[in-house]
């Protein structure tokens, strides 16, 4: 009988424990106000590349990328936010960009011309 007295506040920890907060989309899933942002050019089992397009004031919702290797086709100014805070950068057209861990951020184009991406996301 004394087991069973701590059986049951140890399942209650686990299961405040456990990760109830809802996964969040990858960015195919993600949109902005519930459009589509990103569509799929190509995948296979190795890679899925995405071209993802944010006229002005659009942006992508809070979302993660596994790792992935970027292209800029067509740049704008960005307001990112993500872990290490908030801030505004110019994305340049042609930039490039790389990360090998999983990573999360929302952004949204507060420049005045459109931006276009490639995302290859390895598998």
């Amino acid at each position: 009988m004394r087991l069973s007295r701590y059986i049951v506040p140890i399942l209650l920890i686990i299961l405040f424990n456990c990760n109830d907060k809802p996964q969040l989309p990858d960015p195919l899933e993600a949109g902005w106000k519930n459009k589509n942002v990103c569509e799929v050019l190509e995948e296979n089992k190795a890679l899925r590349v995405l071209k993802c397009t944010f006229p002005p004031n659009i942006g992508h919702e809070l979302h993660y990328h596994n790792p992935h290797v970027g292209y800029t086709i067509s740049g704008s100014k960005f307001r990112i936010k993500d872990a290490t805070g908030v801030r505004e950068v110019n994305v340049p057209t042609g930039y490039s960009f790389s990360n090998d861990k999983k990573t999360s951020h929302e952004v949204l184009n507060v420049g005045d011309s459109t931006a276009v991406f490639l995302i290859m996301e390895y598998r």
